[in-house]
């Protein structure tokens, strides 16, 4: 039966307002206890974005986010450069943060027009809505001065099967096994899965005006509109035909610089129509 249900073309509308474009720097604030290679895992995920001379192999992180070029007002795809880092290991907010306290955190990487300040808070921080209706999410502020955030949360010991999925069994429907994270972390490699998400809605649909589907309140944009696909017939509950890694037996489906390994979800192709995924 379910071959005879035609599925509706996924349409993103476009809203008429400003994409980012042009040099985008990302500012990190770390929020919690981070290893440094956890830290790396990330750092080295955002400088794939723009491909160096000594390129990675395709499929890669770069060719992933050259989708956002194709947005209507893009001009191509925004250079991504990473800035400012900032560590709070100390929990000067406590462990159980609101929405305000994620604006508060993202401000210390200033005000500056074309950037992203990007909250990032350690696997036992609480944040109000994480592992019931999201795993991030990004925003800007209002008022004369207005900046670009973004938040993710790593996952690893409060809903990794629903916010690190698929490196962990999922927390409902079918369960098929995990496949194993590319990075050996869980929580970080559900962060990379996660921050894609968020970088690719904050440059596409910045200021709530840009390109979604739905309500304004809970829009679908660029890779949200694809939830749960990774690969080639990807399907709900199955991530989809992705890459393996013969040594390690991890999955992924972009190289990235230093030799790193990602999972990167698909993304809402606007000359399609399509979810498109690397492979």
């Amino acid at each position: 039966m379910a071959a005879l249900v035609q599925p509706q073309p996924l349409v993103l509308t476009y809203h008429n307002g400003a994409l980012l474009k042009g040099t985008v720097t990302i500012n990190l604030i770390w929020y919690g206890k981070f290893t440094p290679i956890q830290r790396s895992v990330i750092v080295d995920f955002l400088q794939s974005f723009n491909s160096p001379n000594n390129s990675p192999p395709t499929p890669s992180v770069s060719s992933w986010w050259k989708t956002t070029e194709k947005y209507k007002g893009a001009a191509g795809s925004p250079t991504l450069n990473v800035g400012k880092l900032f560590l709070d290991q100390n929990y000067s907010l406590g462990k159980s943060l609101k929405n305000s306290h994620i604006v508060y955190l993202a401000a210390k990487g200033g005000h500056a027009n074309g950037a992203i300040n990007v909250v990032l808070t350690a696997k036992d921080v609480a944040v109000e809505g994480f592992c019931m209706n999201r795993c991030g999410s990004h925003g800007s502020t209002r008022g004369t001065i207005r900046f670009a955030y973004a938040w993710v949360g790593n996952a690893e010991s409060q809903c990794p099967g629903y916010c690190a999925w698929p490196f962990h069994q999922p927390l409902y429907g079918p369960q098929t096994p995990p496949l194993v994270a590319p990075n050996g972390d869980v929580g970080v490699d559900g962060m990379v899965i996660n921050l894609a998400t968020v970088l690719a809605g904050a440059v596409t649909n910045p200021f709530n005006n840009g390109y979604f589907q739905g309500p304004v309140t809970a829009p679908l944009e660029a890779v949200t509109a694809c939830t749960g696909m990774f690969g080639s017939g990807a399907y709900p509950g199955y991530a989809g035909n992705v890459l393996k890694d013969k040594s390690s037996g991890s999955s992924y489906n972009a190289h990235g610089v230093n030799g790193r390994k990602y999972l990167l979800p698909a993304m809402w192709d606007p000359q399609t129509s399509q979810c498109s995924t690397l492979v």
